[in-house]
This record gives structure tokens, C-alpha cells and sequence, in this order.
């Protein structure tokens, strides 16, 4: 009986410091995160410091770079998303290499502003902008070659 409760309390033990080391580790994260908050889903903060999640926007700065008119590409993803962690690491380096700018805007933040304010519907969707207008639209998860035409066809002019 003695054996059992010795076991039972490392395990215990164990679980505690697993969430202490976690919340800890999310501190950190959250310290310089661009969303502003400290109230994030689970998904998104472990997204943050990752190299491919570095072009976060918020949804008031879209708005602004949208209606500015100058193009303005803008990709709707979700953390939770299989297709967008698929795809994301795909995107953004054919992006870097295209010398393109891609707004990240995070559903799992922002979901009811990006359905209203731009249809929305699912995602991965990539989305350019020009003169405060849609002129293209990708959605699920792309081939490369399919992101480099997106991109060829808005930048290569």
C-alpha cells in the first residue's frame, strides 16, 4: 500500500511540474506576441516564436492596408487547421522568395470578423487585394506551383 501512494504521488509530482513548466514556457511566448493579449487559444500561442508565423496581423491593420488601396495579400489560416499547417510551410518561403508580403490573419482569434468583413468561409484561403477590392482568391491547401502563379499573377506585372 505504502509502494502504491509513493507512485501515485510521483506521478502526481510529475503532472504539476509538466503544467508548471508549460505555463512557464507560455509566459515567455506570450511576453512578445502581436496580438496584443494574453488571451489566446492554446494553438495560437504555441504558434508564436515559429519562424513561418511571423507576419501576424491584426484584423484593424488589414482593414487599413485593404482600404489604402496599394495590394495587399492577406492569408487567412488556422492553427488548429491540418490543411493550413500543411500549407503554411509551403506559402510563406515561396512568399520570401517572390519578395511578397503576406498578412496572417489567425481564425482562431479573428473568426467572426474575417467571415463578415471578408466571406470567410474556410480555410486555408489566400486572398489579394487591390484598390480596396478582391481580384483573387486561393482556398485549401495550395501546390507550390499553384502559390507561385497566385503570386506571378499580382506581382509580375
Amino acid at each position: 500500500m505504502k509502494k502504491l501512494l509513493i507512485i501515485g504521488g510521483i506521478i502526481v509530482v510529475f503532472f504539476v511540474a509538466i503544467i508548471a513548466l508549460t505555463t512557464a514556457s507560455n509566459k515567455s511566448k506570450l511576453a512578445d506576441n502581436p496580438y496584443g493579449t494574453d488571451d489566446l487559444e492554446p494553438s495560437t500561442i504555441d504558434l508564436i516564436g515559429n519562424e513561418n508565423y511571423d507576419s501576424i496581423v491584426l484584423p484593424d491593420a488589414v482593414s487599413k492596408k485593404i482600404e489604402s488601396g496599394e495590394p495587399t495579400t492577406v492569408y487567412f489560416f488556422h492553427p488548429e487547421c491540418h490543411y493550413c499547417l500543411e500549407m503554411t510551410p509551403v506559402l510563406m518561403p515561396i512568399a520570401k522568395e517572390d519578395g511578397v508580403k503576406v498578412n496572417q490573419y489567425n481564425m482562431a482569434e479573428f473568426k467572426n470578423q474575417a467571415k463578415e468583413q471578408y466571406g470567410i468561409e474556410s480555410y486555408p484561403t489566400l486572398v489579394q487585394y487591390e484598390n480596396g477590392k478582391e481580384v483573387g482568391r486561393l482556398v485549401g491547401s495550395q501546390p507550390a506551383d499553384n502559390i507561385h502563379a497566385f503570386f506571378n499573377e499580382f506581382y509580375s506585372k
